[in-house]
């Protein structure tokens, strides 16, 4: 191990502030992005199946006409 404590790890030899950051704003980051891609992709699944049904009430709607 590199670090003799576990304050020496969280310290990062003095570049503690510069290493933490970026691992936050990464941490943020990766985490927005999985927030807003399945929220996209609920609504994309919504959409589709709002498609389907209105395509599936057509077609009931000209077999009855016919």
């Amino acid at each position: 191990m590199q670090f003799d404590s576990l304050a020496d790890f969280f310290n990062m030899g003095g570049y503690a502030f510069y290493v933490w950051l970026s691992y936050g704003v990464t941490s943020f980051a990766l985490g927005t992005l999985i927030f807003f891609s399945a929220r996209q992709k609920r609504k994309i699944l919504s959409e589709i199946a709002k498609k389907i049904q209105r395509e599936e009430r057509l077609k009931a709607n000209r077999s009855n006409q016919q």
